[in-house]
């Protein structure tokens, strides 16, 4: 008998995560159907894809098909709910619950659970009222962080270098509304010097165990410059971030976290994204996110030894389990539209995807007649494997150079800034 898993999302981190799965069984010789709700054209080779437009016929779907495990991939579906509703209809899922996922919906929530329980953390005010925003920036010192509490696909954060900017920045997410609902309360932090550093987790409600760490290239510009976007590439591990660092950011960030988790009752098998800032003064935590990174996910999944699903079920098991990485390096090279992170066009085919001899997914293109076309900014991932990052970069480089649509573009620089 087959085991049968709905993973929720349509991105590059769906189809990574599809992979796993796909690759763990095909190793274990045991039958796996996956089934992706929207999906994507990567996803649709290697499973289903299923038009599924509300969390209601994600949940009657599973239950009608006897999905074993629904694995959730954007924030979205989890700050509405899913995971509730699923749970409610006794399906196993693996996300948290709305509740916790507030940790990530809200960034003031965040805010106030890491000051509650210690988390180390930049400094910070939370705002609903835009001319108290105003009159708290008169007394600040600059450059500082501009923040929409609520989710902005990646978005929402403005360091603004004086008065004039960050409160420009107020105006735009408070009045204009730029990211929507999200600026309806703001946050204002202080502003911190240093590398970032992505560390993925998973929790059975127990215990927090950490992927490897990885460094994301958000900025749309070579040598990091230009507008942000929802990730150019990225590299795992992350070379600056060393067992000194790991060690500080389990004592002040991981283990604060998890005890402040349970303490509010907010126990859930899932993922922990930590957002890292690394600076003299030791590691800080600027963000939670509550899912699977993306493009973090496509980097770090091809390093993990362990069975994907039997991970993902001692989690829910609320078992004991611990995670095993390669020795290898990772790094994943984004290919866009041009024009993204602003206005781009879609529609144009995706031509050579059969020769790439790595690691590669979806991010956004759909199958038309015999053709796969753009329908994204984020069009296709590239993943480099090698024993140094210099052979990880290589690889990547080599084959993103096999994949061609009109007006594509790529940073040539991941892995070296």
């Amino acid at each position: 008998m087959s085991t049968k898993i709905l993973i929720i999302g349509s991105g590059g981190r769906e189809h990574a995560i599809g992979w796993k799965f796909q690759n763990d069984f095909l190793q274990k010789e045991e039958e796996l159907e996956l089934f992706f709700t929207p999906g994507n054209a990567g996803t649709a080779q290697i499973g289903t894809n299923v038009a599924l437009s509300s969390l209601e016929d994600m949940r009657d779907f599973a239950l009608e098909n006897l999905i074993d495990l629904t694995f959730v991939g954007p924030e979205v579906e989890l700050a509405d709910g899913v995971v509730d509703l699923f749970q409610a209809a006794n399906l196993r899922v693996f996300g948290p619950q709305k509740e916790a996922a507030q940790l990530e919906a809200s960034k003031a929530f965040a805010k106030d659970f890491m000051a509650k329980y210690g988390v180390k953390t930049a400094a910070y005010q939370n705002f609903q009222g835009r001319h108290l925003a105003k009159e708290y920036l008169q007394t600040q010192e600059f450059p500082i962080v501009v923040k929409a509490s609520g989710l902005a696909a990646g978005k929402g954060v403005i360091i603004c270098q004086n008065l004039e900017e960050a409160e420009k920045a107020v105006d735009e997410i408070m009045l204009d509304k730029t990211f929507g609902d999200a600026g309806a309360e703001v946050v204002i932090e202080e502003y911190l010097e240093g590398f970032e550093v992505s560390i993925l987790s998973f929790f059975n409600g127990k215990k927090i165990v950490p992927f490897v760490s990885a460094k994301d290239h958000k900025k749309i510009g070579e040598g990091e410059t230009g507008l942000n976007t929802g990730g150019m590439g990225v590299i795992a591990p992350n070379p600056l971030f060393t067992n000194a660092h790991l060690k500080a950011f389990e004592e002040d960030i991981l283990e604060p976290t998890k005890c402040g988790l349970i303490k509010e009752g907010l126990k859930f098998a899932g993922v922990i994204f930590f957002g890292l800032m690394v600076n003299q003064k030791g590691v800080y935590l600027l963000e939670y996110n509550l899912r699977m990174g993306d493009p973090e996910t496509q980097t770090t999944l091809p390093l993990l030894k362990n069975d994907l699903f039997d991970v993902v079920n001692k989690a829910i098991n609320g078992e004991e389990f611990t995670l095993d990485f390669t020795n290898q390096n990772a790094c994943c090279v984004v290919l866009v539209s041009g024009g993204y992170p602003g206005n781009y066009e879609k529609g144009y085919e995706i031509r050579g995807l059969e020769k790439v001899d790595c690691p590669w997914f979806v991010a956004g293109a759909k199958q038309a007649d015999e053709q796969i076309v753009t329908t994204g900014g984020r069009v296709i991932n590239v993943v480099g494997l090698g024993d140094t990052l210099q052979l990880a970069r290589e690889q990547a480089y080599e084959n993103i150079k096999k994949v061609h649509f009109d007006y594509q573009y790529y940073r040539t620089d991941i892995g070296l800034v």
